[in-house]
């Protein structure tokens, strides 16, 4: 099952976001800042990188339910959700 890229956008920008907030992190890392702002700083891009997954999971499991084609696998679909989980 393809992902449409229109679809992904706010997935995407999510991501991106996410890789900011990470390069942030690494910056913050570099320059020896304060513990519970870097913390703070990879908590919001690992929130980021969750939403984005369960998008994409969510996106793929509407178009397998609203599918007929019998190689997309229901259980295989759950098991990609539960795996962010």
């Amino acid at each position: 099952m393809q992902l449409e890229a229109e679809t992904m956008k706010p997935a995407i920008n999510r991501l991106k976001r996410a890789q900011g907030q990470l390069n942030a992190v690494i910056r913050m890392l570099e320059e020896g800042s304060d513990c519970r702002a870097v913390v703070t700083q990879l908590s919001a891009a690992s929130k980021a990188i969750d939403r984005a997954g369960f998008s994409i999971i969510a996106t793929g499991l509407e178009k397998c339910l609203e599918s007929d084609d019998p190689t997309v696998d229901r259980a295989e679909m759950e098991k990609l959700f539960l795996s962010l989980a």
